[in-house]
Parts: C-alpha cells; structure tokens; sequence
C-alpha cells in the first residue's frame, strides 16, 4: 500500500476520533443550556469526560484482545445508540438516562481511540510517521470544526433531534468505512489475533509497569495542573454564550469554527517557539498566557452584553489554548 492510500486512511479514522469528542464537549453543553439544564449540571461534563483521561486504564485489555480494526468498527457502531437516543430525550426531566448516555458515548469514543492510535502505528512505517502526524491534527481538527461548529449551526435549522440522528448516521457510516480498512501489519488477514491472556495480566502487568516509572506521581500531578484551570472552564463556555443570547448559527460559527482554526493557529505558533525555547521554558510561558487568557471571558461576563467583546474573548481563549497545548504535547 502507497504513503498517500495509507493517509487517507489515517484522515478517516481521526476524524471519527474527533467527531464525537466534539459532539461530547462542544455540541453537548450548547444543546444542554437550550434545554434548561442548570449551570451546575452542565458543569459534571467535565466528568463525563474523565474516559477519555482514564482510557490507560483498559487500553492493555484492548491492546491484548482481537483486533484494532474489529474495535474501531465495533465502536462506531455502538455509537449510534446513545445518539439515537439523545435524539428522543427530553435532557431536562431525565437527567439519569441523559448522563448514562454521555457517559456511554464518552467510553465508547475513547474505546475507538485506543485502537486507532494503535492501529495507525502499526500501519505506518518510522519514515511516515511526520507527515502522518499532521495528517491526523488536521483530520482531528476537522471534526471538532464539523461537531462543535457545523452541528451547532445546524441545529439552529433542522432541531437538536435532527441533528443528532444525523451525527449516528454518520457514525454508522464511519463503522462501515473503518470495516474496510487495510489490516495492519502486525494483524494481516493470515495471523491469528493476539493470543489473550487472563484480565488480570492484560492490564496489572502494562500498569504495574507504568507506576512503576520514575517520577510518575510528580507527572501525573503535573499533567492534572497544567491543564486543570482550561478543563474547568471549558464545558462552560457555550453556555455562557447561550446566556448571552447568542443563537445557535452564531456559536457554531464564531467558538465553534473560528474558535477551532485560532486554536490551530496557536498551536503552530506554540511548535515553533517550543522548538526555539525547549520544553520546559515554553511550558512555563504559554501555560501562563493560557491560564491568564481566560480572563477574557471574566471580563466579558463582568461587563454589559457586548458582542464585540464576547467575538473578541473567543478567539484570544482559543488561540492562547493552542499556544499552550503545544509544548503540553
């Protein structure tokens, strides 16, 4: 198989890993607010997000059992059922089946991105890993523009019930894509899937392993600070604009589209200073132009309406975000 089929697919299965983490984190909380679910429920989003953050947890079962390709698909799949759902829901009278379904869909997206990073290391050779990585940023990219811009947008036409039976379409049609897929090397159509060993072994001994590591606990605690302050906030900042009074075209627009190519912006202008200043200077230095970026919007909310401002406070949290994800990476 050529460099560009294999790209190719790599584009595909990242952007069915961005899609319904955009769905998830930038489509939800704007669906949620125009529901009437309070401030303070919205906020547990950031808790339904923990599987994408936990997914090391059952990445070696993954790793041990069947195959990448059979995972990816099987996922895809199972991702339409909490969406079909949503598409029914009445989010604020029924709150339990709400966060089960988010929480479903969280498990299941961050499922499917355990067997495509490994799947696409496995496909790709060492000298096509560089341009595949910026394949994937842009492919990842794409879909949080498609789920949390053009989703947003296009629920302020057709309705969030619409909306979200054409988010499982698509992602029935991405299951039946990813089951087309070339098989990888290191699980051609002749070899037998990788032999499985008990739970207990598949995932103790990858995670005895990983603590085991020197300086773990001052890594993982930095990890958790650095990006702490941008978590937080994060799940509340399309509510903030539905508050505000902006329509659902305007947030899809503006955080939702705009908001996303300000972040690669950023983000590319981070790589390079990264490159020029190390890691651990660049880390200090954007991380605090990220953290204090989000002082843009506590200005926005103290002061009157003012969509200058609000337009404004977007694109300076987006593109700071960028700026320190960069070296985070």
């Amino acid at each position: 198989m050529s460099t560009r089929q294999k790209l190719v697919w790599v584009a595909a299965l990242y952007f069915a890993e961005g899609f319904p983490f955009g769905l998830v984190m930038d489509a939800i909380p704007v669906y949620l607010r125009l529901q009437g679910v309070s401030l303070a429920d919205i906020g547990l989003l950031g808790l339904v997000g923990l599987p994408w953050t936990l997914k090391f947890l059952w990445a070696p079962a993954v790793d041990v059992w069947g195959h990448r390709r059979t995972w990816v698909r099987a996922c895809q799949a199972l991702m339409c059922l909490p969406l079909i759902v949503l598409a029914g829901l009445h989010a604020h009278e029924e709150v339990w089946i709400l966060w089960s379904v988010l929480i479903l869909l969280a498990v299941l997206s961050a499922t499917q991105d355990i067997a495509i990073d490994a799947y696409t290391i496995e496909l790709l050779e060492k000298h096509e890993m560089g341009v595949a990585n910026g394949v994937r940023v842009t492919a990842y990219r794409l879909a949080l523009i498609a789920a949390g811009g053009l989703v947003v947008a296009a629920a302020g036409f057709a309705g969030w019930g619409m909306v979200f039976i054409g988010a499982a379409v698509l992602m029935g049609l991405l299951s039946m894509i990813s089951s087309r897929a070339p098989l990888a090397d290191a699980t051609t159509s002749t070899a037998q899937p990788r032999p499985p060993r008990s739970a207990a072994d598949a995932i103790r001994a990858p995670l005895e392993q990983f603590f085991a590591r020197p300086g773990f606990l001052a890594v993982a605690a930095f990890v958790l600070t650095f990006k702490l302050g941008d978590m937080a906030i994060g799940p509340m900042i399309k509510p903030f604009w539905v508050d505000r009074q902006f329509t659902p075209v305007q947030i899809g627009l503006v955080p939702g589209t705009l908001g996303v190519v300000a972040t690669i912006g950023g983000a590319l202008i981070g790589g390079s200073l990264t490159s020029r200043w190390g890691i651990f200077r660049a880390l200090w230095v954007l991380g605090i132009f990220q953290a204090v970026s989000n002082l843009v919007y506590a200005a926005a909310a103290a002061l009157p309406p003012n969509t200058a401002l609000m337009y404004g406070a977007s694109l300076v949290e987006s593109f700071c975000g960028g700026l320190g994800t960069a070296p985070f990476l």
